[in-house]
């Protein structure tokens, strides 16, 4: 009884001594995480300020984020006692364990890295990932973000982008939208041509320069199939898309064109 109550008076010695640096670490751990936050965040906006592309200043403040904080880390162990050679060796062997484990985030941030050296695409842009197509919404040093035209939010690992065939609908400034319509036989070809050029030249956002296409594309039983082909701005597609469709079915009755139940106008998707 008498060691028992030896051992229960150490115990205690121990919790008295240890729960202030206890709390203090705790108090510096908080602390320092918010300030490290903030920091980021507002460094975030001097590089923003400063002009730095969007590409590069969400990583550059994660980066910044993550060293400060390991920083914190190290001066929360010292609060607490542990020896920072000894916690050194800790993290170092922890981190070479963790590292074969996650092999795969290794490749994510090296691929990161090539994103924003060679910049297959930027902040922005309309891709095409893995037969995943949308809006360039953000670059993290893991993963890229980009949104669907239905608002869908899509997380791609950077791996995965670098790896893969990226197609890049906004490189170029322009895209081509390819169109079929249907035209009788009886119909005379110039004459419908011309008419869907001037539908098209009614239509703001179609671009003149590349200059709107329409030919022949293929003939069937009943009609003939034209191409039609304008060029739009990456933003403007979905808009133009739907216009082009009104345009082309008014012009076609305002000219009287006429055109079997079964034959109309035919949207296709982004010219390859």
């Amino acid at each position: 009884m008498e060691q028992l109550n030896v051992y229960v008076e150490k115990i205690g010695t121990m919790v008295i001594d240890f729960a202030p640096k206890l709390g203090l670490a705790l108090v510096v751990l908080w602390a320092g995480f918010k300030i490290v936050n903030k920091l980021a965040a507002i460094v975030g906006k001097a590089l923003e300020k400063a002009g730095i592309s969007d590409n590069i200043r969400p990583f550059l403040t994660s980066i910044l984020g993550i060293s400060l904080k390991v920083l914190i880390i190290f001066s929360v162990a010292g609060i607490i006692g542990i020896e920072t050679a000894s916690f050194v060796a800790v993290l170092a062997a922890a981190g070479f364990a963790i590292g074969l484990s996650l092999q795969g985030s290794l490749s994510n941030f090296a691929a990161g890295i090539i994103i924003l050296i060679f910049k297959p695409y930027k902040v922005g842009d309309w891709i095409e990932v893995q037969e995943k197509f949308g809006k360039v919404e953000e670059i993290q040093i893991f993963n890229t973000t980009i949104v669907t035209p239905g608002s869908k939010t899509l997380i791609i690992p950077n791996g995965q982008v670098v790896e893969s065939i990226v197609t890049n609908y906004s490189k170029k400034g322009f895209i081509r939208m390819e169109l079929q319509v249907t035209m009788p036989y009886a119909e005379n070809f110039p004459q419908v041509k011309q008419i869907i050029l001037d539908a098209l030249k009614t239509i703001p956002k179609i671009l003149q320069d590349p200059e709107p296409e329409v030919g022949i594309e293929t003939y069937e039983s009943h009609s003939i199939i034209l191409a039609v082909r304008p060029y739009v701005s990456p933003d403007d597609f979905w808009e133009v898309r739907f216009q082009t469709y009104e345009k082309i079915k008014t012009a076609f009755h305002d000219h009287n064109i006429k055109v079997a139940y079964s034959e109309g106008v035919e949207m296709g998707s982004i010219g390859k």
